[in-house]
């Protein structure tokens, strides 16, 4: 989180080593990375066996869709793959029909700087998730210069289509042997997020960044289990009482046990029975004489599993009756509202644009002019300068800068070793499409530690390609993408700096508004005690929401350049508040005891953030 302090400075300091400082893998890392070589590979190798591996380019723009949507439910995955197919169709077609139509160069990176900027926001707006708007330009961009006829078109949107009708299938392929798999990862990665945050908190550190990533954790299990919108099953219902139990976690780290929260991470990440929760609101006192558990419950009065316990009116009940009538009860509660979120209609997409205008004016300008300087360097295809400068550009300018860094190591790196593969690909058709292969593999195999250790990979790959149709000196190769890379970082960057977002400053006052009026309506819910669950569910989802809204805008906008001062002091309070009362409307749904019930409860609302 950032600090309490505001910051004027107008020009932000530039990351070089942090920026190229390799990460951890993702989780699933082996995912994209085997689909994509299992959607490449039969098109491939179906051509070469029929002598037609000069088609090769346009099935490979429908196998690379196999790259997207890996943290999608099935159900919704599904739907995103189909889009992400026909947008891919779509940025084909413009570009196969304008090569056919005309040979003008500048026309050409015209209309692929267009196509860039339209894919860039189409996708920050959908939240396609990665590698997001990179993959549609390269596949639209380098079809651009690739000489057509309109007779031809046809066909080769055909084969394009195909593939991308088996990258669908290969995308969905895991759903019969893992159906509930990426919400299974996205809980546990809540969990472990919400673990942290309890032992960073318990350690008396300040544990604002590790709060703020558990609650990002926590929202984004949220957005994956409420992605699909038809009637939740059994296991989806038990993953969500999972994140609930986070969300107790969140309000009370001093209550939470991390080492249960990690054990219900690793339980869930398997394929085996999802763990069940036991109520949060009764604590361990310790073992029981006869050797049961002693719990003290939210009322404080005592409760002995070993057997039965008396209400207030004097009747014995069964005490493990009691307990799975009251979880039953408990249950239904906290999922009543989840259901009524779930039925909540996203917002249109027109909504969600308005905000990117920016960004796609510096990808149109950017590209348009990278294009431009490397046809005047003499290039007969530009469209690596154009990539690059298309896949420069992220929420701010630091972080453009960052990628720019990445895309130059990567690529220089990358050119280097496409020399050294170049000869062992030529040993034949077979030899080159393994190559392909291994190159698709590396790329999405480590790209997830860092960008540009990815594009070592994705520069071999991407000359590989250009030599299906046929051989071309490799020097020459070399020789051109190290000049459009320099050319597409640099043009591209500057183009970012000259067209600054100047409204970052005022998304991040609205949204600290959106947050102010997200925390009063929580706190009339949880106050009023008429409220129903499904009310105070949906109040408590609109704070949060908003809550990890503010944070994404404030560290975009604090990224950019060229504008006043954020207001990062009443950021930094307006999150303060809203995680007390987000803490207060765990508390009153009756997750949490009220303070003072338990000898361990710390009133999280008073507790310093």
């Amino acid at each position: 989180m950032s600090s309490a302090t505001p910051t004027p400075a107008r020009v932000r300091r530039l990351p070089v080593v942090g920026a190229l400082r390799l990460g951890r893998p993702s989780d699933v890392w082996f995912k994209p990375a085997l689909s994509v070589v299992a959607a490449v590979a039969p098109p491939s190798l179906l051509l070469m066996t029929l002598g037609r591996l000069d088609l090769a380019p346009y099935t490979m723009a429908g196998s690379l869709c196999a790259l997207y949507a890996h943290n999608r439910p099935y159900a919704a995955r599904a739907k995103v793959l189909a889009r992400v197919i026909l947008g891919m169709l779509g940025g084909l077609a413009v570009a196969l029909v304008s090569a056919s139509l005309t040979r003008n160069a500048v026309v050409l990176v015209t209309v692929g700087a267009l196509l860039a900027a339209v894919q860039k926001a189409v996708c920050d707006a959908t939240r396609v998730g990665p590698p997001a708007h990179v993959i549609l330009t390269f596949v639209s961009s380098a079809a651009l210069f690739v000489p057509q006829t309109l007779g031809q078109v046809p066909g080769h949107l055909a084969l394009a289509a195909a593939a991308g009708a088996w990258a669908w299938l290969v995308g969905m392929a895991p759903a019969p042997l893992r159906p509930h798999g990426p919400e299974r990862r996205a809980t546990a990665q809540a969990l472990n997020a919400a673990a942290a945050y309890a032992e960073t908190a318990r350690g008396g550190e300040e544990g604002a960044g590790a709060r703020s990533a558990a609650y990002a954790a926590v929202h984004a299990a949220w957005q994956t289990l409420l992605a699909v919108r038809n009637r939740p099953s059994t296991t989806r219902r038990a993953l969500e009482s999972l994140v609930i139990r986070a969300e107790v976690a969140l309000a009370a780290p001093a209550d939470a046990d991390p080492a249960r929260l990690r054990s219900w991470a690793r339980a869930v990440r398997g394929t085996g029975r999802i763990p069940r929760t036991g109520d949060p609101r009764r604590e361990e006192d310790g073992p029981h004489p006869d050797g049961a558990v002693l719990r003290r419950g939210g009322d404080g009065s005592r409760r002995d599993g070993a057997g039965p316990c008396r209400t207030d009116g004097g009747a014995r009940l069964d005490d493990d009756s009691l307990r799975r009538d009251g979880d039953l009860l408990r249950e239904r509660d906290e999922l009543v509202g989840v259901a009524a979120e779930r039925a909540v209609a996203p917002r249109p997409l027109w909504s969600r644009l308005g905000p990117l205008a920016p960004v796609a004016v510096r990808s149109a300008l950017g590209c348009a002019l990278a294009g431009y300087v490397s046809l005047a360097l003499g290039a007969e295809r530009p469209y690596w300068a154009l990539v690059t400068a298309a896949s420069l550009y992220q929420a701010n300018i630091t972080l453009t800068w960052s990628r720019a860094l990445q895309r130059v190591v990567g690529n220089l790196v990358g050119v280097l070793l496409f020399a050294a593969v170049a000869p062992v690909a030529r040993f034949g058709p077979l030899a080159l499409v393994l190559c392909i292969l291994a190159c698709n593999f590396g790329a999405e195999a480590l790209i997830g530690r860092n960008y540009w250790l990815g594009s070592v990979c994705v520069t071999p790959l991407a000359l590989l390609v250009t030599e299906l149709p046929g051989y071309r000196p490799t020097g020459e190769l070399v020789t051109g993408r190290v000049v459009d890379t320099l050319v597409g970082a640099l043009v591209g960057f500057v183009a970012a700096v000259a067209v600054t977002d100047r409204r970052a400053g005022r998304r991040v006052e609205r949204a600290l508004t959106t947050v102010d009026r997200a925390r009063e309506h929580a706190a009339r819910v949880a106050a009023d005690p008429s409220s129903t669950p499904a009310a105070l569910e949906a109040a408590r989802h609109g704070l949060a929401a908003a809550v990890v809204d503010l944070r994404a805008t404030a560290d975009a906008a604090a990224g950019e350049w060229w504008q006043r001062a954020l207001p990062q002091e009443r950021v930094v309070l307006a999150e303060q508040a809203a995680h007390r009362t987000l803490a207060a409307t765990v508390r009153r749904r009756g997750l949490l005891p009220d303070p003072g019930t338990t000898s361990t409860y710390t009133d999280t609302e008073g507790a310093s953030p």
